[in-house]
């Protein structure tokens, strides 16, 4: 079983800036961000297949940067220009499979996620 934990959620004020990570305990070829707010459903944010092939939500198009390390098994999500309708749980989700996807079905292993919360 594979064990992803992320960090770096926490409160900001809108138009700032949040950083967060998705550290895995090995290499995960494939991994996206999803984020789910109260009474809502989970959303799609962005995918990336290995360091480079990337795909966004066009929610976050141009604010949010998804990036990974595969030397440090880490995942990135670079979140700009923060809204607070961006308020959520944000999780991260990896697969074996070599896919680029913002599907969750997809996806196999997923953290427990990290709050974002973004006042006005």
């Amino acid at each position: 079983q594979v064990q992803l934990e992320e960090s770096g959620g926490g409160s900001v004020q809108a138009g700032g800036s949040l950083r967060l990570s998705c550290t895995t305990s090995r290499y995960m070829p494939s991994m996206g961000w999803f984020r789910q707010a109260p009474g809502k459903e989970r959303e799609a944010l962005a995918g990336i297949q290995s360091e480079d092939r990337t795909t966004y939500a066009n929610s976050v198009k141009g604010r949010f940067t998804i990036s990974k390390d595969n030397v440090r098994n880490t995942l990135y999500l670079q979140m700009n220009s923060l809204k607070p309708e961006d308020t959520a749980l944000y999780y991260c989700a990896a697969t074996s499979r070599w896919i680029l996807s913002l599907n969750p079905g997809d996806y196999k292993h997923w953290g427990q996620g990290t709050q974002v919360t973004v006042s006005s």
